[in-house]
């Protein structure tokens, strides 16, 4: 049987989990799976085209599988524009509320070491929201 690397671990369920993201956010902001809004630039692109972008940039642990904090985000504004970061701001307090900004901020500068277990978990929970919005 051959050991699985956390860096592989938590590579798969990033993938599985920006997955999610975006086919949220498409359903939440067009209703369709195929495409979906920037929520910096509110352009319509594509599902293939869209990136889950992160709010505080740098995708370190704490905030890596933060749900209000990843976004469906164009490709331009996500890594040509450096996540357009005063537009994102903008939109995370309108979706989630005042200080919620703030409060992912906080977020980021904590410390989150994942155990495989704990990434092969995620990886699952995010496969079964997945199969909830496909079906």
């Amino acid at each position: 049987m051959k050991v699985k690397k956390l860096s592989s671990v938590k590579r798969e369920a990033w993938v599985v989990f920006s997955r999610y993201i975006r086919l949220r956010d498409c359903l939440r902001t067009t209703g369709s799976k195929d495409y979906g809004e920037c929520i910096t630039c509110n352009n319509q692109f594509e599902f293939k085209d869209l990136d889950a972008g992160h709010f505080i940039p740098g995708r370190h642990n704490a905030n890596l599988f933060s749900e209000r904090g990843v976004n469906a985000q164009c490709r331009v504004c996500n890594r040509f524009k450096g996540g357009n970061q005063l537009e994102y701001r903008r939109q995370i307090v309108k979706l989630y509320g005042l200080g919620a900004d703030e409060e992912l901020e906080k977020e980021a500068k904590e410390i989150k070491k994942y155990t495989i277990a704990e990434l092969e978990e995620l990886k699952r929970y995010y496969q079964e929201l997945i199969k909830g919005l496909e079906g």
